[in-house]
């Protein structure tokens, strides 16, 4: 099995899946993370420009990030770890969230800072998706 984690850096969980830059990819095994690596994550910056709706910014567009067109910038941010069962994440949008789940990526949002202790949660099923920090 396997999943991934936002990083910035491979060792602290991401507070933003739109913004972090990588993902921290987990192969679990037994109930032990046998391999860890670093892959590259489109993130917000790449998609600069990119509105639905020209005359209105990004921040301000409703139900932002629900549309069709975000949901494609979510798929080509998960298309990196089409492999993995989870991702873990410091927070995250509802419309980001949805996405994951469509994918058939299971979002699981974190207060755990650190990526090690937040896989060793997840593998002993001790982990808690706090929803509540969604945005």
């Amino acid at each position: 099995m396997k999943i991934a984690v936002i990083t910035d850096d491979g060792t602290r969980v991401s507070q933003h899946f739109g913004r972090s830059l990588y993902f921290s990819v987990l192969t679990i095994e037994e109930g032990k993370v046998v391999n860890q690596e670093l892959r590259e994550k489109p993130n917000h910056s790449h998609f600069s420009g990119q509105h639905l709706h020209a005359d209105e910014p990004h921040e301000h567009r409703h139900r932002h990030g629900q549309d069709e067109g975000s949901h494609r910038k979510h798929t080509e941010m998960a298309n990196t770890i089409s492999d993995c069962q989870a991702l873990l994440c410091g927070g995250m949008g509802r419309g980001a969230y949805t996405s994951m789940i469509q994918l058939g990526i299971t979002p699981i949002v974190t207060d755990i800072k650190m990526v090690d202790e937040a896989a060793q949660a997840y593998i002993e099923g001790k982990i808690i998706d706090r929803t509540d920090k969604l945005h």
